[in-house]
């Protein structure tokens, strides 16, 4: 974040032209780059924008699992997975299982971006991601305290939003995966949780296991469950 718009002045200095999944997309690098500025005096001679290369290529709109990406260049951020990856409240049902395993935010129309193929971006080794922090495993983060989470997720750009965000992720991911070695930890959440987002996607989570287990522990919480949001998303899914 900063005080200019860091894609619009990168088009300008001829660093690379505004591709259709709105992103910058250098010659050299595709559009896996990081993007800054420094303001200055110094008069240099400007460069000339780079031509739009894009052409009739539409993978990465027709690639957006949400459909965020309305025409080339344009984008409903609100609807973007890297845009919910970072919400507090309750995902809408139909992002549920688009989202899939993803933790935090989204890289698929960069993944699919022909720019991209074959480009050897592993040229800092400071900015290589620690597999267990790009990558961890799900079940703990459901019980992660916020000391913990700050020592272990404080330095990734996944971390500014809080421990919520990537927790309710983590059981979208495991309703995602029917990963039934998760109902007793899911259990857990649904009875001890004092987060309502938490408890009622536990209870999405434990619909989608949908074993007998799961439902015994969907029809134990239907009783002593309170509120309403996560009473209706126990409803939902013991409706599956």
């Amino acid at each position: 974040t900063g005080e200019l718009s860091d894609r619009a002045v990168a088009e300008r200095a001829g660093i690379g032209w505004s591709g259709k999944n709105c992103a910058i997309i250098t010659p050299e690098y595709g559009s896996f780059v990081y993007l800054g500025e420094m303001i200055t005096n110094i008069p240099f001679e400007p460069d000339q924008p780079i031509e739009d290369l894009c052409g009739d290529c539409n993978k990465c709109l027709e690639a957006c699992p949400t459909g965020a990406l309305v025409q080339g260049g344009q984008i409903n951020a609100k609807i973007c997975i890297s845009y919910l990856t970072q919400t507090k409240d309750f995902l809408p049902e139909q992002y549920r299982s688009v989202i899939g395993n993803r933790l935090y935010g989204c890289d698929t129309c960069q993944i699919v971006c022909p720019y991209n193929r074959g480009v050897d971006f592993h040229l800092h080794e400071e900015l290589e991601p620690e597999p267990e922090i790009a990558k961890p495993l799900l079940t703990p983060l459901l019980s992660i305290s916020n000391r913990e989470f700050k020592e272990k997720f404080g330095r990734t750009s996944g971390a500014w939003r809080g421990k919520k965000p990537i927790q309710r992720n983590a059981i979208i991911a495991l309703g995602h995966f029917k990963e039934e070695s998760a109902i007793d930890d899911l259990q857990k959440v649904l009875k001890d949780d004092p987060r309502p987002v938490i408890r009622g996607t536990a209870a999405w989570a434990l619909g989608r296991i949908g074993t007998e287990k799961a439902k015994e522990v969907l029809l134990n919480a239907l009783e002593k469950e309170k509120d309403e949001e996560v009473l209706n998303e126990i409803e939902l899914a013991l409706a599956k």
